[in-house]
């Protein structure tokens, strides 16, 4: 009989652009609360770490500190790992490198493509559009304003209605204090070797269905492209850990107790649950 994973089981929190360990506040406290191991890491340039965005100009510095927290973790012990918007491509990077130290991949309304940015097609489904929006970006020029910018952070005015629009008030004031800017041009310059221990770990996507920065049809692209072990849709906007935290602890937990003979199936088309706001009054 295949067991499911203990309760000790480890999840790796990885944050997206301009964010940083802080996004996961509740969901951490869920986590921890119910017995599990919980690592959240903050990449260069975000939440504590003190790099100026304009500094980092490749993604393997920008990600450096994460794959030093893959590195010295024990060759015995396996994480769940659980990446956010561009933290997608930082769960992509890990699973390339240490792919045996890795149970399950878990993207969150994340960019997930299997060798990173190498063509157009990676860039239209990768790459947030928010030209709908307006002129949304403060933008960083490291090299100066006759070279394309260095970092970018979308303007305070319209971080609530872009990222979140059904968190509550005080999330959204909360990260309006903490954001920074993102390193673009770090972020950018992601490619990955096509290893073949990328598709030997099992992947999870969780779709944001009213996502306005990676849009579900973005979404849906990646994952007809590199086709995840299990989809779940989850009604929120980018960022359901504040708006949707208990369905997504929910989510995350169910991930983690798939069967091994799951993880490993390939699915041609996945089923998709449909994760109401509704099934939890106090959500």
């Amino acid at each position: 009989m295949t067991e499911t994973p203990p309760l000790t089981a480890h999840f790796v929190l990885v944050h997206g652009i301009s964010g940083g360990s802080w996004c996961w506040y509740k969901i951490r406290c869920l986590l921890e609360n119910s017995g599990y191991k919980v690592s959240c890491i903050d990449l260069k340039g975000a939440g504590i770490d003190r790099s100026d965005a304009q500094s980092i100009l490749s993604f393997e510095e920008y990600n450096q500190p994460f794959m030093e927290f893959m590195s010295v973790l024990p060759d015995t012990e396996k994480v769940i790992l659980v990446g956010h918007s561009a933290g997608g491509l930082s769960l992509t990077d890990a699973i390339h490198k240490f792919a045996k130290k890795i149970s399950l991949a878990i993207y969150l309304g994340a960019t997930m493509l299997k060798t990173g940015f190498w063509t157009e097609q990676d860039v239209k489904d990768g790459v947030p559009d928010l030209s709908e929006f307006g002129d949304v970006y403060e933008l960083g020029f490291g090299f100066g304003h006759d070279q394309p910018p260095t970092s970018a952070l979308i303007k305070k005015e319209f971080q609530r209605e872009i990222i979140y629009q059904m968190s509550p008030q005080e999330d959204s004031t909360l990260a309006a204090m903490l954001l920074r800017p993102g390193p673009i041009k770090a972020l950018a310059s992601a490619r990955f070797a096509d290893g073949r221990d990328a598709d030997k770990v099992s992947r999870v996507y969780i779709k944001t269905t009213h996502d306005r920065v990676l849009k579900p049809e973005q979404q849906e692209a990646m994952i007809k492209r590199w086709p995840p072990a299990e989809v779940y849709a989850l009604e929120s906007d980018h960022s359901p850990f504040f708006s949707s935290p208990f369905l997504l602890f929910g989510l995350l937990v169910k991930a983690a107790a798939l069967p091994d003979v799951l993880r490993v199936r390939e699915f041609g088309n996945p089923v998709l649950p449909l994760i109401s706001n509704s099934a939890f009054v106090n959500d």
